[in-house]
């Protein structure tokens, strides 16, 4: 597709990949040389520019660009570098030069896409706008690792600062990359769109005008009842009421950012679809949020059989094949010391069980997200149908009603609706079947989200401490410490709630929500006691805690 692209079409490609790793750059050039294919120019981090690597990067058709692009040490715009960035990238594109530009802004910490950052994103859509050129070819890029070279995270998400790239740092990781097994890496690259009819579709559709989390979800989690009157979740979407935007163009400041969001969010998406299921990916999550108190090994072959069958019923493709035996074996000697593998001395059987160390359950947790975007819509169903499930027990205790596992599509949609929301910082009448098969696995969706439920109403019961205003950055790390002590104490459920991406995106969903702005305190909503309460509640009506 992207060679028949590149050839056929009179536009520049640009590539925009998930990032996972540093190797990810050198992958991308490698597949395509090989395949004949112009070479992109790379937009790399200033933090990649040491000595060497940087005239490599270089060498390979890299530049260098700032983290944040519009942002000086006084935290004003600058004018002049974004102005100089935008006229570079604008002659690249003129020239009929490919781009590769990670959206992400850094390697994901969680195993899962990090929200987009669209600065370079939003000088390709200018210069397509401006009439440079004709059009241009987004490529998402999706890239999946049996382990990241790297290694891991640990240091990072227990709150530790991330260390500066230097050339020691990158030597040592070519040699560890030689001496160890790292399994396989998988890269695939979507089907080519037009950049021109992309946003011709947008100016002739209807917009919704955007609403914040806290217009959505605060008239939900602050009514006494859920049958209350309020603001339901897309309801204006429901009900046309929106802002007609259909005649605006590029040169609408506030529609532009929306439509540049809109287009990353999709890139991303997309890019995070295409991406294959490792075989890590699916043993770390079985043992997680469906045997974590370990299994037999033969059991746990049955189960990935199933699990990789319902990845394929999905339509999510596999990056490996062979028997199942032989892959769980394999993806076990990768996961290394994250498990502890045990003989039960009848018939040489094998109990498996993940390592109850924090770091161990970080870097599963880590790999298990790899399954994230496979299984997030169910789970979001499933913690929603438990949500209602609930409510209409406590119904039925004051009622005295029959019981009754049917489902109000009307409800279940927006309650999910609401979640979704509310999670927005991580991506038919309903009847429960009694069957034990579909609980478990009902049971297990819920087990996937049950650690961000259990990191978001930590966070809930900790804003009950906050007396006085405080920085963002000090009540993240305030926060950071309440559950990582948690965590150490055997008081969370799940050790893997406790990372620090977990904790820096609940900040900003309770940011979001209007419990502060930029000096964190209590909002006046959230400072009666009962307000939190109901915050709290609203959260754990979700999760199995």
């Amino acid at each position: 597709m992207v060679k028949k692209a590149a050839s056929e079409y009179n536009a520049p490609l640009v590539f925009l990949p998930v990032h996972k790793s540093h190797i990810d750059y050198l992958l991308i050039t490698f597949i395509l040389f090989c395949h004949n294919i112009k070479a992109p120019h790379i937009a790399a981090g200033n933090n990649l520019s040491i000595p060497i690597l940087s005239t490599l990067i270089r060498k390979l058709g890299g530049f260098f660009i700032r983290r944040k692009l519009d942002e000086t040490s006084d935290g004003k715009k600058d004018v002049l570098y974004r102005s100089l960035l935008h006229a570079y990238t604008e002659e690249l594109l003129r020239q009929q030069q490919s781009l590769e530009v990670y959206l992400e802004g850094t390697r994901s910490r969680s195993g899962k896409p990090s929200p987009a950052r669209a600065g370079m994103l939003s000088i390709v859509v200018d210069t397509l706008c401006g009439g440079t050129i004709p059009d241009v070819l987004i490529v998402p890029v999706g890239i999946s690792y049996d382990r990241i070279i790297e290694g891991n995270y640990n240091s990072e998400q227990l709150g530790k600062p991330k260390k500066n790239e230097s050339l020691w740092g990158i030597a040592c990781g070519v040699f560890r990359m030689l001496r160890k097994n790292y399994g396989c890496v998988r890269v695939d690259f979507t089907q080519p769109f037009s950049l021109k009819e992309y946003l011709d579709t947008q100016r002739s559709r209807h917009l919704q005008a955007s609403l914040t989390l806290e217009q959505i979800l605060l008239p939900t989690i602050i009514a006494t009842q859920y049958g209350a009157t309020f603001i339901r979740p897309d309801q204006a979407v429901f009900n046309g009421e929106d802002e007609d935007l259909n005649s605006r163009g590029l040169s609408d400041e506030p529609w532009r950012r929306q439509v540049i969001a809109d287009l990353a969010k999709h890139v991303l998406f997309t890019a995070s679809k295409s991406s294959a299921i490792m075989s890590t990916h699916i043993v770390a999550c079985l043992l997680l949020y469906r045997h974590r108190r370990g299994v037999l090994l033969s059991k746990l072959v049955e189960d990935f059989f199933n699990m990789k069958e319902e990845i394929l019923s999905r339509d999510f493709d596999l990056g490996f094949s062979g028997n199942s035996e032989d892959v769980v074996m394999h993806a076990l000697s990768l996961l290394g010391n994250c498990v502890n593998v045990t003989s039960t001395n009848k018939n040489t059987e094998f109990i498996i069980a993940p390592s109850n160390t924090v770091p161990a359950l970080f870097e599963l947790n880590f790999y298990s997200n790899g399954l994230f975007h496979v299984f997030i819509t169910d789970a979001i169903i499933a913690c929603s149908a438990l949500a209602l499930l609930r409510e209409q027990a406590a119904a039925l205790l004051t009622e005295q009603s029959s019981s009754s596992k049917l489902l109000s599509q009307e409800r279940l949609i927006r309650r999910a609706a609401g979640l979704s929301h509310f999670l927005s910082n991580e991506v038919a009448v309903a009847l429960v079947s009694p069957s034990a098969e579909h609980q478990e696995f009902y049971t297990f969706l819920q087990r996937i989200l049950t650690p961000v439920l259990e990191a978001y109403s930590g966070a809930a019961i900790f804003i009950h401490s906050l007396s006085s205003p405080m920085s963002e950055r000090e009540y993240t790390h305030q926060l950071f410490k309440y559950l990582l002590i948690r965590t150490e104490r055997g008081v969370a459920a799940y050790g893997e709630s406790a990372t620090h991406y977990l904790v820096k995106n609940t900040v900003a969903t309770f940011k979001e929500l209007g419990t502060g702005v930029c000096r964190l305190e209590l909002s006046s909503t959230f400072t009666p006691q009962a307000n939190r309460n109901k915050l709290l509640h609203y959260i754990l009506g979700f999760s199995l805690l």
